[in-house]
């Protein structure tokens, strides 16, 4: 194995009040290089705050602890590695050439993260990027040592988030339940349960949520980047192989999914808050997919600029705009139905001011398919209010 685990990947740009954070998204996968021999991972330890806990307190998190680590997995990701066999053949005037070729395959562990049970039969959430690579196959290793294989019921990309179930199993398992994570406060103490670095499984720590409804622009090295908004930020200690653990508050609860971390700062990470968490669990268990509302229209958030450079007469919105490759409004969508057109400001959704701390898009998201939604907008300075019926999203932007 490689001494550096962690797959490398990064947030490009952070939004809102955290400037010049480099923030690793797919921390939590842990990721295994079969080629190597050996790893030798030094552990450094991490530095509690200067607060004393209350014996209370630590008997609050000693019992959340041990109630939940039975629905707490690692999820092993494992993959068909070729073996390579390098030899010399014998070229002209006696030079050994090297050569080398593939002599078979074996499937090996190639990486790791967390995940927990959501419901008895055996359906595990966890994030997008741990079970992303659609050639590996996936298993879970429980509290108890058990391995049980999984198969991935449905991804989604736009939220990082991955549904799974246990293979052919009968077996009842432990299943964590959701809170309300919109009743979350900055101060309040949460736990964070995960496979940590990829080894130590169901390691815990504790901190307090230190911001809500953030929104974090997550950037692979490869190049692909996404948003995620809404998300939970705290002081837990996370690391490689947490992604995809469950944050708990001090009744047992999951509040969040831990999705990100910030490198080059100690102790900020960010996880998925539980309502959208669990309104992809409940779409699975109904539609036995994820279905998620669609509304169509490609947009920028209005700022200070934007407005001032547009004369757009209101500083906080979502202007609806298009490129060269994609149109403003999508065609035959409930936006393009409702007769949104390129250049409208959204300002409302049902009531709901569209700006820094609610989205357009966090806001379509926490709709539901076939609702209809009251749209205010500013087109030509006059606000008009429309109505839309959302749909589900479309496999392509799914």
């Amino acid at each position: 194995m490689q001494t550096d685990k962690t797959q490398t990947v990064f947030i490009s740009a952070l939004v809102s009040a955290i400037v010049g954070i480099v923030i690793v998204l797919g921390f939590g996968l842990a990721e295994t290089n079969p080629q190597s021999p050996e790893n030798n991972q030094p552990v450094t330890p991490v530095q509690n705050g200067g607060v004393t806990a209350t014996t209370s307190s630590n008997s609050a998190v000693v019992n959340v602890v041990e109630a939940a680590k039975p629905s707490v997995v690692s999820i092993v990701v494992s993959k068909e590695i070729p073996q390579i066999e390098r030899y010399f053949q014998e070229g002209p005037f006696g030079i050994r050439i090297p050569q080398q070729g593939i002599t078979g395959y074996e499937r090996q562990q190639v990486g790791s993260g967390s995940g927990f049970f959501v419901s008895s039969a055996g359906v595990i959430v966890t994030n997008q990027h741990v079970v992303s690579d659609t050639e590996a196959s996936y298993s879970a290793v429980t509290n108890d040592g058990k391995t049980v294989d999984l198969e991935v019921v449905d991804r989604d990309p736009t939220l990082d988030i991955a549904v799974l179930k246990a293979k052919n199993s009968t077996t009842s398992y432990p299943a964590l339940p959701f809170g309300d994570s919109s009743k979350l406060r900055s101060g309040q103490k949460v736990i964070a349960i995960g496979n940590a670095l990829g080894e130590f499984q169901n390691s815990v720590s504790t901190g307090v949520v230190s911001g809500l409804s953030r929104s974090i622009i997550a950037g692979r090295m490869s190049g692909n980047t996404e948003r995620l908004e809404q998300v939970i930020q705290t002081d837990a200690a996370v690391n490689p192989g947490n992604s995809g653990g469950p944050l708990l508050d001090l009744s047992g609860q999951v509040v969040g999914v831990n999705v990100a971390i910030a490198q080059g700062s100690e102790n900020i990470s960010f996880a998925l808050p539980a309502d959208v968490v669990q309104s992809v669990v409940e779409s699975v268990k109904k539609e036995g997919e994820i279905v998620r509302p669609f509304l169509g229209v490609r947009y920028t958030a209005v700022t200070e600029e934007i407005a001032e450079n547009r004369d757009l007469q209101v500083e906080r919105g979502a202007l609806v705009v298009g490129d060269a490759t994609a149109p403003a409004v999508q065609p035959g969508s409930p936006a393009d139905k409702a007769g949104i057109r390129p250049g409208d400001v959204l300002l409302a959704f049902n009531g709901k001011k569209i700006g820094e701390d609610s989205s357009l898009q966090s806001l379509v998201r926490s709709a539901q398919v076939e609702e209809v939604v009251d749209i205010t907008l500013l087109r030509d300075g006059e606000r008009i209010t429309v109505s839309a019926t959302l749909q589900a999203a479309p496999d392509q932007l799914r």
